[in-house]
């Protein structure tokens, strides 16, 4: 025990035994002369070792909210991860697929060339004053069966016919069942050294900015990446309904992307749910909307080739998938954001109880929806410009140009997901105002989570 006079009172501090304080800062109020409150901090002259930090509250703070309501969402949180495994393995694609390239000529082998000569004139088998001319393009191949060898493709002159020159790269198509002279076609220009150079600088950008938090982005996205590449797209192949593959698959995705960019903590659970309960609500109201619009699917080339390939997939499913997948980087932002604005303000003030933590967070994320919603109907809008141009073009009215299903398809895709934006702001608001309030404010995990955002400076 130690005595500590202030103002002429003597209190007694117990440093040991029932009732007494923790080891921290302790704030004693006094008057000064003219009646002014103010404080005089004691430290409790704990005997922890000097340069260690007590036990007690503050190690507390390090390991996060423990209330009744963390528990109960790490519960629901296990749950839905448990379902999302089960889902995947259910799931899981066989691996043989639906043939479509054999069904379609779709070609699957592409090698790299070099340009090595370009000449214009009428193209072979037509009369020089039948206008038809061509571009014969002579193409030395780096890759394939005929490495080191050229090759002549021909090109007929057309608006979508590219402008090539001795030295470009491009890539050939390659049928070995075509007849001779035929095996190769123009597929496209080779970009892959551009896209590679873009992907570096957008990860030295991302790394600058987050640190370690970047670098555990970067890892989701690849993660994102692969659960398409490895799940949702085979599985959808394989002929399983492909609104049910992007619900796992989506699942999966902000499973991963959440912990690990953020980490294993209450704040992230809360968002996890918020992501995956607006993401629900966002499926129900494409389905509904999907259908009552009645959107077939049908609108691109791509579309056509999958209709003509098989049965087994359905063109306005896809669609529906689309939706789920595209909304879902859109949510992950929205619910992080709320989550971690309650957090933050009752890092602010401790007091703050929980229906104005929700109201103060609710305000927070009016600002962030607007500019959100925003962004995603401009998104899609960008994505239809050529063909929202081709339409104003011809002098249809707005609401002839709407009622096309291309772009009915995209209103009804930004819309929907805008509204799932809109849903997850209050829902993810009241439910980190809840587990926050639900423990007191020494245990929120607010240390903890600014010496975990130290590290990344």
């Amino acid at each position: 025990m130690i005595l500590v006079k202030t103002e002429g009172i003597v209190v007694s501090v117990p440093t040991r035994g029932r009732g007494a304080l923790p080891a921290r800062t302790v704030e004693w109020p006094r008057w000064s002369p003219n009646r002014a409150a103010s404080t005089t901090r004691l430290s409790s002259m704990s005997e922890a070792p000097r340069g260690r930090r007590p036990a007690g509250p503050v190690g507390a703070e390090r390991r996060g909210p423990t209330g009744p309501a963390p528990k109960a969402i790490s519960w629901i949180a296990g749950a839905l991860a448990c379902a999302t495994a089960i889902g995947i393995v259910a799931l899981w694609p066989s691996g043989g697929g639906l043939g479509l390239d054999d069904d379609i000529g779709l070609v699957s082998e592409v090698y790299d060339g070099t340009v090595t000569g370009v000449t214009r004139g009428p193209c072979a088998g037509t009369p020089a004053d039948a206008g038809a001319d061509c571009s014969t393009v002579s193409v030395r191949l780096d890759q394939g069966p005929d490495e080191g060898r050229e090759r002549v493709i021909e090109l007929a002159d057309s608006p979508t016919t590219p402008e090539l020159t001795e030295g470009d790269e491009i890539v050939l198509a390659y049928n070995p069942d075509a007849e001779p002279g035929f095996e190769y076609q123009y597929a496209d220009r080779q970009r892959r050294p551009v896209l590679l150079g873009l992907a570096l600088l957008f990860a030295a950008a991302v790394v600058a900015l987050g640190r370690w938090r970047g670098i555990a982005a970067l890892a989701a996205l690849g993660f994102a990446i692969v659960v398409l590449l490895v799940f949702v797209l085979p599985a959808i192949l394989d002929g399983t309904s492909p609104v049910l593959v992007a619900v796992v698959g989506s699942s999966a995705i902000a499973f991963l992307a959440l912990y690990l960019t953020i980490g294993f903590r209450p704040m992230t659970t809360v968002a996890l749910l918020g992501t995956l309960a607006s993401l629900a609500c966002t499926v129900a109201l494409a389905a509904v909307f999907t259908e009552l619009a009645q959107l077939s699917g049908a609108v691109s080339d791509e579309a056509a080739l999958v209709a003509l390939g098989t049965a087994q997939i359905s063109l306005s499913d896809l669609v529906l998938a689309g939706m789920v997948i595209g909304a879902l980087g859109a949510l992950d932002d929205v619910t992080v954001t709320q989550a971690s604005a309650v957090w933050e303000l009752r890092a602010a003030e401790p007091t703050m109880n929980r229906s104005g933590m929700f109201r103060a967070g609710l305000r927070i994320g009016r600002d962030h929806v607007s500019s959100a919603v925003n962004t995603l109907v401009l998104a899609y809008a960008g994505a239809a410009l050529p063909l929202l141009l081709l339409f104003t073009e011809t002098g249809q009215s707005l609401g002839a140009v709407a009622n096309s299903e291309v772009v009915a398809a995209e209103i009804v895709r930004a819309l929907v997901g805008s509204i799932g934006l809109v849903l997850a702001v209050p829902f993810t608001t009241a439910l980190a105002s809840w587990v926050v309030a639900s423990v007191p404010a020494d245990e929120t995990g607010t240390s903890g989570r600014r010496a975990a955002y130290a590290h990344d400076d």
